[in-house]
Parts: C-alpha cells; sequence; structure tokens
C-alpha cells in the first residue's frame, strides 16, 4: 500500500504531460501534404476561427478598435502567421470573411507547434480573444478536440462519482456486511492511484494521451473491484470449510488469485491490439488500460490476500442483518445451481433460444455506419459545437473544403497545362463548390476546393474521396490534405487496422487460454462467446446511434458509430469476455479435477460463480453505466457499448448458453492433446486437522 501511495502521489504530476491530441495518423496522406504544404508555402489553414458578432446598434467597424488590439495582445510565439481578420484582409479573402448580414466577422489563428502544443496554448488564447461587451465564439479543430477532452475528463469524474457509492450498495447486499463490501472497493481505489504511477513513468518514453488516464480510471475501478470480489468470496469460502485464515489467504492466492492472474494477461492481450493503430491516441489508451489491469492484479494477488490474513473472521464483521452472510451464500448456491439443473435438462433448446436472441440483436449491425470525431459528438448547446455551425451557416466560403498540392516530377514544377487540367477536373466534382487558386512555388501549386458540404460532415469527406480518384495527368503529382481529409485519413487507418489487432488479440488470448486450460476445444469456445457476445452488442448499438431508435432519450443525435469507440469496445469486451469464461470454466476444471463428471462439474461451476461474476458484471455495468451519461457521444458510446456487452456476457451467455453447450459437447470439453500436471486453478486439498 505504501509503494502505490507513493507512486500515486508521484503519478499526480501526469496531468501536466499529457498529451492531449493524437487523433491523426502521421503517416497518411493527408498529414503528408499538411506538411510539405506548411514547409513550402506556410500554414494555409487556420487552427483556430474566432467569430465576432456586433452587438445590436453597432457596425463591425464600430468594434474594430476593441477587437484588433486583441490580436496584437497574442503572444507572437504561438502564431505560425499574423493573424488575419475582416478587418486586415483585403479583396476576395475579406468577403469571405464578412456574413451576408455584415454583423459577423471572421479571425484566423494559424498557430506555432504540435497539435498537442496548441490544445495546451488554446486556453490562453481564447482568454485573449475574447473582448467584452462583443459576441465572441471559438470555432475550427482545435477548439472542437479542446471541448471534447474537457467533456471527457468531466464525464469521468462524474461516473465515478456516481458508481462508487452505487457499487458499495450493492456489495453490502451481495456480501451481507459492510467490512467485506469495502475491501474490493478499497482495492478499486489502490489500483486507480497505482495507475497514475504507471503512466508517469510511461510519459517519460512516450507520450501519454488524457484518454489514457479517462481508461485508466474506468478500467482500474471496475477490474480492481472485480478481482477484490472474486479474491474475498474465495477467502471466506475457504473460512467455512475449515481452514486458518492464513491457510485460507495462501489457497485462494492459489485459486482465484491463479485465476485472476490469467484473466489479467487475457486483458493485457486485449488491449496489446491497441498498439497496431495509427493514432497514437489508441495506443496510448492501451497503455492506460494495461497499467491499470496490472496494478489491480499485483494489488489483489498481494496486499489484499495479506490484510486478508490478518483479519480473519472479522472480513464477516459489520452484517447489514444478524445471519444474513451465511444466508445469503447459500442461498445464492441453490439458485444458481438450481438453473445449472434447469438449463442441463434441455440443452438443445436453450441453446436453439439463446442463438435466436443474439441473431435477432445482432441483425442491425448489417446496416452499420462509423466515423471520426465530429463537433456533433458534443452536446447541441455546447458553445463549440454552436459555433462550428455558425461558421458553416454563415461563412461557406471560409470554408476549409479540402487542401490540393500540384507537383512535378523529380522536383520540377507542374505544367501549367496539368495544373488547369486538374483544377476543371476537381470543379467538375459533385460537391466541389469551386476551386481557388491559393499560390505556387517552384515545384508545386497549391489549391483549394471548397465544399458544399460544411466541415467535418461525411460530405466533406465524400469530396476528398471523390477528388483522390480523379485521372493524374502524365508529369504531376496530386496529393489531398485538410482537416477533412486529415479525419477520413485517421478514420481510414483505424478500420484498416482492425482485421491485425483482432489477429493480434484472439490468437493471444487462444495460447494464454491454452496454457490456462491445457485444452484446445475450451479456448475456441471461449474466443466463439466473445464474438457472439461483441456482435449481439454491435447490433444494440446500430439501432440506437446509427438508425436513432431511441438515441434522444441518451441525448445523442442519429449519427455513424465513433470508431475509436468501437474499438475500445471490441478490445475492453473480448477480454473481460474470455475473462469471465476463465472464473466459470476454472470452477468447473476444479471439479473434473476430483473426478465429477461433467454435468456435475457444470452445476458446481455455476453454483459457485454464478453470483460472483453476475455481481461482478453489474459492478462493471454500475462504473461504465455511470460513464453513459456522458454529453460526449464517443464516450456515451464505448461506455454504453462495454455495459450492454458484459450484461449479455455475463446472463445469456455466460450463464445460459455456456452451460448448455458445454452439457451438448460433453466429454470433448474435456479432451487435451496436453498433459495436465496440476489443476488450473488448485484442487482443493484436504483441510488439516489441527495439532
Amino acid at each position: 500500500m505504501v509503494l502505490i501511495l507513493l507512486a500515486g502521489a508521484w503519478g499526480a504530476g501526469v496531468v501536466d504531460r499529457l498529451d492531449l491530441a493524437g487523433y491523426e495518423d502521421p503517416a497518411s496522406e493527408s498529414a503528408v501534404t499538411d506538411r510539405l504544404v506548411a514547409a513550402a508555402f506556410g500554414k494555409q489553414t487556420p487552427d483556430v476561427v474566432a467569430i465576432y458578432t456586433a452587438p445590436e446598434g453597432k457596425t463591425l467597424d464600430d468594434i474594430r478598435p476593441q477587437v484588433l488590439p486583441r490580436f496584437d495582445a497574442v503572444p507572437g510565439e504561438l502564431l505560425a502567421k499574423p493573424i488575419e481578420s475582416y478587418w486586415t484582409a483585403g479583396g476576395l479573402r475579406q468577403a469571405a470573411m464578412i456574413s451576408a448580414d455584415r454583423r459577423h466577422a471572421i479571425a484566423g489563428v494559424s498557430l506555432n507547434g504540435s497539435m498537442s502544443d496548441q490544445l495546451k496554448n488554446y486556453a490562453e488564447l481564447r482568454a485573449t480573444l475574447t473582448v467584452p461587451g462583443v459576441g465572441t465564439e471559438f470555432a475550427g479543430f482545435i477548439p472542437v478536440l479542446d471541448a471534447f477532452n474537457q467533456k471527457s475528463l468531466i464525464s469521468v469524474v462524474i461516473a465515478e462519482s456516481v458508481a462508487i457509492p452505487l457499487m458499495l450498495i450493492l456489495l453490502v447486499v451481495v456480501f451481507g456486511g459492510f467490512v467485506a463490501a469495502s475491501v474490493p472497493v478499497v482495492v478499486g481505489g489502490l489500483a486507480m492511484i497505482g495507475a497514475l504511477g504507471a503512466l508517469r513513468a510511461l510519459s517519460t518514453v512516450t507520450g501519454v494521451s488524457a484518454f489514457a488516464v479517462n481508461i485508466a480510471s474506468i478500467l482500474g475501478l471496475g477490474l480492481a473491484i472485480d478481482y477484490g470480489l472474486f479474491m474475498v468470496s474465495r477467502f471466506r469460502e475457504e473460512l467455512r470449510a475449515g481452514r486458518t485464515p492464513a491457510a485460507a489467504a495462501a489457497h485462494s492466492v492459489r485459486t482465484a488469485g491463479r485465476t485472476i492472474a490469467f484473466s489479467a494477461l487475457l486483458l493485457v492481450c486485449a488491449f496489446a491490439g491497441t498498439m497496431v493503430f495509427p493514432p497514437s491516441m489508441l495506443r496510448s489508451l492501451g497503455f492506460g488500460a494495461i497499467a491499470a489491469i496490472v496494478i489491480a492484479a499485483f494489488v489483489s494477488v498481494t496486499a489484499l490476500p495479506a490484510a486478508l490474513s490478518m483479519m480473519g473472521e472479522r472480513i464477516n464483521a459489520l452484517p447489514w442483518r444478524h445471519g444474513a452472510v451465511r444466508r445469503g451464500e447459500e442461498r445464492a448456491e441453490r439458485r444458481w445451481a438450481g438453473l445449472a439443473t434447469s438449463v442441463m435438462r434441455r440443452p438443445v433448446l436453450v441453446t436453439v433460444l439463446v442463438a435466436g436472441l443474439l441473431l435477432v440483436l445482432s441483425a442491425p449491425f448489417l446496416g452499420v455506419r462509423m466515423g471520426g470525431i465530429t463537433p456533433n459528438v458534443l452536446p447541441a448547446d455546447d458553445s463549440v459545437r454552436v459555433a462550428q455551425a455558425h461558421l458553416s451557416a454563415e461563412f461557406p466560403n471560409a470554408s476549409e473544403g479540402a487542401t490540393v498540392l500540384v507537383r512535378g516530377a523529380d522536383g520540377a514544377a507542374p505544367a501549367a497545362d496539368a495544373v488547369s487540367r486538374v483544377a476543371g477536373e476537381i470543379q467538375r466534382v459533385d460537391g466541389v463548390r469551386t476551386v481557388v487558386r491559393l499560390a505556387e512555388e517552384r515545384d508545386g501549386v497549391l489549391l483549394r476546393a471548397l465544399s458544399t458540404s460544411p466541415d467535418f460532415t461525411p460530405g466533406a469527406e465524400e469530396m476528398v474521396a471523390a477528388i483522390r480518384a480523379l485521372p493524374v495527368p502524365a508529369g504531376a503529382t496530386v496529393q489531398v490534405g485538410g482537416m477533412n481529409a486529415l479525419r477520413a485519413d485517421s478514420n481510414a487507418s483505424m478500420v484498416g487496422a482492425v482485421p491485425l489487432a483482432l489477429t493480434i488479440v484472439i490468437a493471444a488470448t487462444l495460447l494464454v487460454m491454452t496454457v490456462a486450460f491445457r485444452s484446445i476445444v475450451l479456448p475456441l469456445k471461449a474466443v466463439a462467446m466473445a464474438v457472439i457476445s461483441l456482435t449481439a452488442t454491435f447490433g444494440v448499438l446500430t439501432w440506437i446511434f446509427v438508425d436513432g431508435h431511441g438515441a434522444g432519450l441518451l441525448g445523442a443525435e442519429p449519427a455513424p458509430l465513433p470508431t475509436p469507440a468501437l474499438i475500445v469496445v471490441v478490445v475492453a469486451v473480448f477480454g473481460l469476455s474470455t475473462d469471465y469464461e476463465v472464473f466459470l470454466m476454472s470452477r468447473m476444471l476444479e471439479a473434473r479435477e476430483r473426478g465429477a463428471e461433467t454435468e456435475e462439474a457444470v452445476r458446481e461451476g455455476v453454483s459457485k460463480t454464478g453470483r460472483i461474476i453476475t455481481t461482478a458484471a453489474a459492478l462493471f455495468v454500475i462504473v461504465t453505466g455511470a460513464a453513459a451519461l456522458s454529453d460526449v457521444t464517443l464516450i456515451k458510446v464505448a461506455a454504453l457499448g462495454m455495459a450492454l456487452a458484459i450484461l449479455i456476457d455475463a446472463t445469456v451467455v455466460r450463464m445460459l448458453l455456456v452451460p448448455a453447450l458445454v452439457t451438448l459437447m460433453g466429454a470433448a470439453n474435456w479432451w487435451s492433446p496436453f498433459p495436465r500436471t496440476a489443476p488450473p486453478t488448485g484442487a482443493r486439498q484436504p483441510v488439516p486437522l489441527p495439532e
């Protein structure tokens, strides 16, 4: 505990070292093009757009003396070039920076440094450019990302504040006493604190995204409480069997502790899949998750059993009702054993009904649409989202559209007719309003295609794709960049990396479970169950957020599912699903090692773990469900997706479908080409008589 607390105190400094960006693929065509354009022509796209509205009774010229000094007050080191505005531009550019009713004007601000530096400096910039008494709004890529980051952080804090009291109440009911209920919560708190230290250490060698802290908080809390639940439950079971506190704690480590270790390893394998995604935000998210998982498992197999051995029978202290502990556990075992018996009587019927239900839930997934981060992931009344809509409606010619770089071969200037042909072909593309020639250098000409669709919309991304599909004149190269292209490329890179990520996750999971169970059949079944749970979950998410059934009730609008959210759901749920499979099958294998037949092994496995698994799932659903209250659609989708998947997996899949399939497969479940030298979780040994 001292080690964890010291690490947490040191790790609190990670907040000042966070990488607030990392959403783009640095190797994509758009990212490369933007770097080339910046080097050759200077930055052409403003990172921040300030929108000024003249008060009633005043004109834009009247507020000029109030606005221009604000531009001069911005520190020069923050700017890549001087601020360009309606009051400082001329000709067509000035005309594009004023609204039709002449009450609104804009200023484009191009910032120095990396995207992370720009986000860190944005708060200071916003304060400097805000003019008292003059309506001031901020739009653009950096304000959208900043609002997204800030809302996400607030969402996690609120989620934890709601979740912890609810989880404690549930644990008191399940365990029958306050002491036993509080132990997993303490373990969860330690895991969250320790994860900060791990992330601070990671930040010294690689960038750590703000989302790594969010995921570490949610996963660390949820998993550590789950692991604490498993360990405390097994310890109390061993005490009831007559073991001394020290012997009970030791045996709990050999059984539940070993299972926790394999569970953590499975989850680490799942989140290792995030390392193949090009955007650093997703890799950093994987780092945060892995740190939380390792810390949660470490605390659960070291500090927790040590504390339990000292507490002994006092773990049952402060019951909420006399005798509640023993009665609750005996009643739960009878009910879960009864459920298992009912399932085994009609395994074919149960399998068909559950499979049919899951297929119905999965069907909407066939119509899934995915997209990146847009202003629409923010609440409808968010000031940045409102400003972005205002910018698109009032200043259509100030949109970014697409930046097109035309270059000649081998460093030579492109031929004039080649540039004209490219511009003419782009002008004829559906969705292009007009093509503007921005600048030219020795080896390139820069064009801008203005879109009929607002920035951040599918229409703008479709325009980018159409421009890239055009034929390229001989002796020339055409590259497309800009914000819309960057978003499209980032989303495409994430989708393109999914097959490799899934291959890594599935292969690593099969390997770990084969080692754990010394079996081929059980790991394959576990992976199949995880895929079934995920497909049903994505079907429900598509039905809600894409098709729009109930999206409004959740504070969202029908839209493509955010790709980063789906990736988080896949890796988290895949790990947690196989995690619950390990806990269930480990108890079945224990029974088999003692000579039980398949049906008796199923009955014991379900009766001993049914309440634990469903309680663990309920606790995790509370954590993720609280996060689903977020105002940010991406967080809402990811959190609700995890909650739905765990709910489906821990109920109809784990407690109905798995026992039915194990019953139908019979002896085939236990076939293995590997010799079993020891039970996977440590078979129960005879209780030694007291000396």
